[in-house]
């Protein structure tokens, strides 16, 4: 199947599943978040694939987050949840994730990258956890299984930017590499996790995710951020943001 605003590409037993909004910074829209969901369902099917690698077209950007104008301007609140959607099957997703972090990675792409498996960042990587500047909570129910409660507090409670070499230094990312050879590094290791059992990693990544499970979280974080949406607050926060974005030139990272 061809997609639009995505590509799927297949190496061995490695699916590559490329954003490909270079335009808008890849930006998840209504359209890229469900051909997104449906690639990962398609891939999830195919037992002759055994990892997948994600990243995003061109060298600036992971992933810019939701598309904030089609939210605003959206007549009903699908294309504001489809992001939303998305972010969310690859947490489900029961194949290893590796984020090929190519760029910046703010709002919903932050939360896109901490929930998949493993993180390679370029040394231009930059992530930040914006929700709290547009009136919702975003990464709030991941983090602290990455980078320990605390430090997830921080990086929430700011929505401060956080560039590459912190990001190692707390344990955001696995590796980081020069830009040129992020998608090299984690199509190397997805191939050393390809070579082993598929059944055994997989099993494997039942058992981790078991023992820091955080189930209960993620509920409670998508259900306040449904409440949130309601609020006034929630509203001109993100309208005023997405104003601003719209007069810079589009989906660029929030300042």
């Amino acid at each position: 199947m061809g997609y639009h605003d995505l590509i799927l590409e297949r190496r061995g037993a490695i699916a590559v599943i490329r954003l490909n909004r270079p335009d808008k910074h890849n930006a998840l829209n209504r359209r890229l978040s469900e051909e997104l969901i449906d690639a990962l369902d398609r891939v999830e099917a195919d037992g002759s694939v055994h990892v997948v690698v994600l990243t995003g077209n061109g060298d600036r950007a992971f992933c810019a987050g939701a598309d904030m104008a089609e939210a605003v301007n959206s007549d009903s609140g699908s294309a504001a949840y489809a992001p939303g959607r998305a972010v969310g099957r690859v947490l489900r997703f029961s194949k290893p994730v590796i984020a090929a972090v190519n760029g910046y990675a703010y709002g919903g792409g932050a939360s896109l990258a901490i929930n998949c498996d493993i993180r390679i960042a370029a040394d231009t990587a930059k992530f930040r956890f914006v929700g709290v500047t547009y009136g919702l909570v975003v990464g709030a129910s991941q983090l602290p299984r990455v980078v320990g409660a605390p430090v997830a507090k921080e990086l929430t409670f700011t929505a401060r930017v956080v560039e590459a070499e912190e990001a190692l230094r707390i344990g955001l990312v696995n590796r980081v590499v020069p830009l040129a050879e992020v998608e090299a590094t984690a199509l190397e290791m997805a191939k050393a996790i390809a070579d082993a059992s598929p059944l055994a990693v997989q099993a494997a990544k039942a058992v981790i995710d078991k023992a820091t499970d955080n189930t209960e979280a993620v509920r409670h974080e998508v259900e306040t951020d449904r409440a949130l949406r309601q609020s006034d607050d929630h509203r001109e926060r993100f309208r005023a943001a997405a104003e601003r974005l719209t007069g810079s030139g589009g989906n660029g990272p929030g300042k």
